[in-house]
């Protein structure tokens, strides 16, 4: 497809492959001349994540991008979506994992993984114990793993002081969740990542991490994705948590183009966002949506990278109990062209009558009527985010927290107005309340991910796929990491080339083919991958 033509701009292939010339210099210097050279060929590109984009290993981190992209950084805020009993914190319980789902952004740098081929999939799972609930609901519950003692942060405490905590709210041992799909087998254990992918996340763990302690619940959080599309890159995935009744599935595909200095990144035109499913318990039968922002990659041409984002992510609840529901903006605020970048953040939770459709115009704060407001939150989507319910009173103008927003959205809040049966169960129509912690970034860390041991992964699985490319990059051999690269990118040509002769179209494995609602549900052979992965022995017990 050609992009427009005019007097002052050339004839663009979107199409065309696109290569950068390793100059054969592995230092900073050399890396940040190929960087800007590749910057100048993506100039006028309607959208890069389309083209046939071919780096020197030198310029990539040795992890596949299925295995990159999850949104599971803190699987253990994921499985807690569905722990609340009242559904307004059930919407809290989401707005947490939407800050969380991306916290390699926060602590790490930003790289680029491998590109997906065609067929290639990924399977991982985490054990993780529950997070501990406060017997106030109004503080955020405490994760008991990976976790760090940020400075003047009370949020995290040490495990022997959670005696006034609520810890999981059911006595069953996690491992019960194994069994949901059927009778767990034992297993070889399961392998953490290479080392040089988390060592930078773990080194920073404090005390407080119950994560090799044998004596605490756990639970199981499954995740299985696989490339459905090349042209354009399409991936779709499913995770799943069967203890607390929640699952995850969505499709991955994003628009990219050069805008300046940065790389501006969008969703693509069949990612409608990340869908939770509660399939049991406490909101049996709700369905939240959480719509993803627009990210800038920054730094480009100093060869130091960083994320900013802007726009909003909106989360909608649907499904469950007839009835009001809860709908969330999360607004990032504008950064300054001059300066350094702040990550400001500022959101609203409101309601949402039954049979209503006017909210679906409401993109940012400013857009929703002050009485439908029923709690705001504002801070910094890199560190703390503080939160309050909204009743009578007034928002104020100016804010003790130095990580706030210096600008809120709304001055005054009025008490909604809410149905008796609805208010009763949402416990919303009281006093303003004072500032609580709604999450602190800075406090966790990315929890690794276990995966099958290389012996037992299939030709197709990530790991194994890119297994001599990754041997060869953590050896610092670039040249010999490029030739296999290519390798496995022309044997994806040759395959592409050999289905055009033969009429034939590839079927994804683990997948349906459907993409259009957003999701792609799983087949026969998806369902099996998700349950060997839940039979997997567990990495950290002991004589099972």
């Amino acid at each position: 497809m050609k992009a427009n033509q005019n007097k002052d701009s050339a004839v663009v292939d979107d199409d065309a492959p696109i290569s950068v010339s390793d100059s054969g210099d592995t230092g900073e210097g050399g890396k940040l001349k190929m960087i800007v050279q590749l910057v100048k060929k993506c100039l006028g590109v309607k959208d890069i994540a389309n083209m046939r984009l071919s780096l020197p290993a030198s310029l990539l981190e040795p992890i596949p991008n299925l295995e990159y992209w999850h949104y599971l950084d803190r699987p253990d805020l994921f499985a807690a979506i569905s722990e609340p009993e009242h559904p307004f914190e059930r919407m809290l319980a989401v707005v947490r994992f939407a800050f969380t789902k991306d916290l390699k952004f926060v602590h790490g740098k930003v790289c680029k993984p491998y590109n997906s081929v065609l067929g290639e999939h990924f399977r991982a799972h985490w054990d993780v114990p529950p997070v501990a609930y406060p017997t106030d609901s109004s503080q955020m519950p405490i994760p008991l793993t990976h976790t760090t003692l940020a400075p003047e942060s009370p949020t995290v405490v040490n495990a022997s002081e959670t005696t006034s905590i609520r810890s999981g709210r059911s006595s069953k041992s996690a491992r019960s969740g194994v069994s949901a799909f059927s009778k767990g087998r034992n297993s070889t254990p399961a392998t953490t990542p290479p080392q040089s992918l988390e060592t930078n996340l773990t080194a920073q763990m404090s005390n407080t991490s119950l994560a090799n302690d044998n004596n605490v619940e756990r639970l199981r959080v499954v995740y299985l994705t696989e490339q459905v599309s090349h042209h354009p890159p399409v991936s779709a995935y499913y995770a799943s948590c069967p203890r607390k009744h929640i699952e995850m599935y969505g499709i991955d595909q994003i628009s990219a183009k050069v805008s300046g200095t940065t790389v501006k990144v969008l969703p693509g035109q069949y990612n409608q966002g990340i869908f939770v499913n509660i399939t049991g318990g406490n909101g049996n039968g709700e369905r939240y949506c959480v719509s993803h922002p627009i990210a800038s990659v920054n730094g480009i041409l100093r060869g130091s990278f960083y994320v900013t984002v802007s726009e909003s992510t909106i989360i909608t609840c649907s499904g469950g109990k007839p009835g009001t529901k809860f709908r969330a903006i999360i607004e990032y605020k504008e950064e300054s062209w001059l300066g350094k970048a702040h990550f400001l953040v500022e959101g609203v939770i409101h309601i949402v009558h039954e049979g209503e459709t006017e909210h679906e115009e409401w993109t940012k704060v400013k857009h929703v009527p002050t009485d439908r407001v029923v709690a705001v939150f504002d801070g910094s989507w890199r560190g703390q985010i503080r939160w309050r319910r909204v009743g009578a009173g007034s928002y104020p103008n100016t804010f003790s927290s130095v990580a706030s927003s210096p600008s809120p959205s709304h001055e005054h809040l009025s008490i909604p107005d809410i149905p008796p049966h609805s208010a009763s169960r949402t416990d919303i129509t009281r006093l303003d309340s004072e500032y609580s912690t709604l999450i602190d970034l800075s406090a966790l860390q990315v929890v690794p991910m276990e995966v099958r041991p290389l012996e037992k992964m299939l030709p197709s699985e990530s790991r194994k796929l890119w297994e001599n490319v990754t041997s060869n990059l953590l050896k610092k051999d670039y040249s010999e990491a490029t030739k296999e690269k290519v390798t496995i990118e022309q044997r994806q040509r040759d395959d592409a080339a050999e289905r055009k002769k033969k009429g034939t179209e590839f079927v994804p494995i683990y997948f349906e083919k459907d993409l259009e609602e957003g999701y792609s549900k799983l087949t026969e052979e998806g369902w099996k991958a998700v349950k060997e992965e839940l039979e997997e022995k567990l990495a950290t017990s002991s004589g099972d």
